[in-house]
């Protein structure tokens, strides 16, 4: 298949890119602004990764998030006729729960960023049902490894500590709050997966996660793996904290994906690799 993938040159795009050519496809770079009307699309599906992802900045200026994130689905949505639309959406839709999250789990989006996003599935969902597209929303975790340089998430702001690109990190509360960690590889993989199962006319929902894991087994993983100390300043807990996010991904592996790539330890080592500084002692304990 031609595909049409928006946000190509960004962290989870080159992957996307590399795993379509890797089955056959053919990838094609998006270089339109989201904020301007596309014309004709000449590909056989989109794969929408393109937007703005940062939580607390969407508290600071919502009409920006909502405008790209929604406005701009929006304008590749009145482009297409009979495609398959993916849309990269994030597990911050969901209502917290010490349970695995299901698909079907209840939405609650905590932030504007994560409400732009559940306002993107349903715009998507919405367009699928009116017969115009095939559509498929995968909801990410926490993505990682790759050589990931968004030091505001977890694992790549540990490796970046434990190497001295940074000063060091917060941590809010007392590391046991568990997170559901997934290899930018497998992600990548299940974009493809859920591209070739998608269906003209019926729409799709995925969660994309593999590994539940604590703060304090990132940080365990992450001093074993460097042989560094990651220097963390400890605070208290956010009121509200959301305490555990797992995903259930069974929907997912039922169509033959295999995460194979995201054990905690394979994660902090690819992420330590692609990252760390030339030998040496490494920070002070």
């Amino acid at each position: 298949m031609r595909v049409l993938v928006t946000g190509a040159t960004g962290y989870v795009g080159r992957a996307v890119v590399r795993e379509l050519r890797v089955h056959g496809h053919e990838p094609v770079l998006s270089r339109q602004r989201l904020s301007e009307p596309f014309g004709s699309i000449d590909a056989d599906a989109v794969i929408h990764l393109a937007g703005v992802a940062r939580v607390r900045e969407s508290f600071e200026d919502p009409l920006s998030y909502y405008a790209t994130n929604v406005g701009g689905t929006l304008n590749l949505l009145k482009a297409l006729e009979g495609q398959r639309f993916l849309l990269a959406s994030t597990a911050g839709v969901y209502r917290p729960s010490d349970s695995p999250l299901t698909e079907s789990s209840v939405r609650e989006p905590s932030s504007p960023y994560a409400a732009s996003k559940a306002a993107a599935e349903d715009l998507v969902a919405w367009a699928a049902r009116s017969g115009r597209i095939g559509a498929t929303t995968l909801r990410l975790f926490n993505v990682a490894g790759g050589g990931d340089t968004d030091t505001s998430r977890v694992i790549t702001r540990a490796v970046a500590a434990a190497a001295g690109a940074v000063d060091g990190m917060d941590v809010y509360g007392d590391g046991s709050a568990v997170r559901d960690f997934v290899h930018v590889r497998d992600v990548a993989a299940a974009f493809v997966v859920a591209l070739e199962a998608c269906t003209p006319g019926e729409s799709a929902v995925y969660n994309v996660g593999a590994t539940p894991a604590s703060i304090r087994d990132v940080l365990e993983a992450v001093a074993g793996v460097s042989g560094r100390p990651v220097n963390v300043t400890w605070k208290p807990a956010h009121p509200g904290e959301v305490r555990s996010q797992r995903a259930d991904v069974s929907r997912l592996r039922a169509l033959g994906w295999q995460p194979s790539h995201s054990a905690l330890a394979d994660i902090v080592k690819d992420q330590w690799s692609a990252s760390a500084p030339e030998p040496g002692p490494g920070p002070s304990r």
